[in-house]
């Protein structure tokens, strides 16, 4: 959130690579004070190094926000730093190429619904408090187009999982927004990531080329973020022009 005293202490999962690094990587460069998470130690070191040549201040987090006991201790160290979380970007996610009921294995489906919905639960739910005391906050979750409109090919839980974010964001406007919070679902189309790794089919250097990139989707995260406290972005979907 950006106040009168300018931004403040930004905590953004998923940080270790695409639409998460490009996000605390332009936030930084604005001014927030960002905390870094995610499962790869050395990913989280190269944003923590882009962010700092972009002029930022951050501190480097590494953790798995499927371990509630990891989520707790990170949060507690952010504060210890910087005091309470006043924004939030969740942008940790998972998928597999086993998109379809025919080959899909439920375990690899609770995985991809604990990645995608349980975690992002769990760290808003560990930050709503601070939240509440200091009377403001923004919470932006990286969804997807599919969560938007339905997408056959993006995964029995993906989908799942993504649409229900919808939800989570809502509840949070409704039942928040006595306390300055508010909670925006983003939904980005085909963006060129690591995360197309993740498609039955990968796409091939054309299609790329015509997809979003991970620095569209960080300036998407950049309006929500920046707009002025009585301002509330409920729902944003960014596709490319291509998008079908």
């Amino acid at each position: 959130m950006t106040t009168a005293s300018g931004p403040g202490v930004l905590w953004v999962t998923g940080a270790g690579s695409g639409m998460g690094r490009a996000a605390a990587v332009a936030a930084g460069a604005r001014g927030w004070r960002v905390a870094l998470t995610g499962r790869r130690a050395d990913a989280i070191d190269d944003t923590a190094r882009l962010v700092g040549e972009a002029g930022g201040e951050c501190l480097a987090l590494p953790l798995d926000v499927l371990d509630p006991a990891a989520v707790a201790a990170g949060h507690e160290r952010i504060v210890a730093t910087w005091g309470a979380v006043t924004d939030l970007v969740l942008a940790a996610g998972l998928n597999t190429p086993e998109r379809y009921w025919k080959g899909q294995k439920i375990e690899e489906f609770e995985r991809i619904v604990a990645t995608n919905l349980t975690a992002v639960a769990r760290v808003v739910d560990t930050v709503l408090p601070g939240m509440r005391v200091a009377g403001h906050g923004q919470v932006v979750v990286v969804s997807s187009y599919s969560a938007w409109r339905f997408a056959p090919h993006a995964g029995v839980a993906y989908s799942a999982a993504k649409t229900a974010l919808a939800a989570i964001c809502q509840s949070l406007n409704a039942q928040e927004a006595t306390h300055g919070i508010r909670s925006c679902h983003l939904c980005p189309g085909d963006v060129d990531t690591d995360f197309l790794q993740l498609r039955p089919e990968i796409p091939d250097r054309e299609a790329r080329t015509a997809m979003l990139s991970a620095d569209d989707v960080a300036s998407a995260v950049l309006f929500v973020l920046e707009a002025p406290a009585h301002v509330r972005v409920d729902e944003l979907v960014i596709s490319p022009v291509s998008q079908a």
